[in-house]
């Protein structure tokens, strides 16, 4: 999905400055434990996941940005992590700055078809809960295991 006419009107009025943004990823697990990775139109591989729009809730948030990238429907199982700071700033190749406020939902697949619905994400792959280090943003790995149950991690 394109980006959503609130941060379309934010950024009318800063530019490319960074801005904070809440946002939502899921961890969303194969019959072998591996975890869905999207590929994203500027190469970067990541997690389903997405901005909180206005009036939106971090839970429908998850289950609307999980079907926009993917085609899947899920429901928000746990809360695997609540991450930001520093390392979860991103420059997008337009220039445009964030950093992100993420809390990250564990998913569980409902319905659907893997497939890109948005045109946002352009390949899928389950990767291995130990290969999750080259992913965009710098997930904690443990919230990646299947069997991850210690509450939320904070960072």
């Amino acid at each position: 999905m394109p980006m959503s006419p609130y941060y379309q009107q934010l950024r009318e009025k800063i530019g490319t400055d960074l801005i904070f943004n809440p946002a939502v990823a899921a961890v969303i697990h194969n019959a072998l434990g591996h975890v869905l990775c999207v590929k994203s139109q500027n190469g970067e591989w990541g997690l389903p996941a997405g901005a909180i729009e206005m009036g939106e809730t971090p839970r429908q948030a998850v289950i609307r940005e999980v079907a926009e990238e993917t085609g899947l429907l899920v429901e928000p199982r746990q809360v695997l992590a609540v991450l930001g700071g520093e390392k979860f700033r991103w420059t997008y190749p337009d220039g445009n700055a964030v950093e992100y406020f993420i809390i990250v939902f564990r998913g569980q697949v409902m319905t659907g078809t893997l497939q890109p619905i948005d045109g946002e994400v352009t390949a899928f792959e389950y990767r291995t809960p130990e290969s999750l280090s080259t992913l965009s943003l710098p997930y904690p790995l443990e919230i990646f295991a299947i069997d991850y149950d210690r509450g939320p991690y904070f960072d």
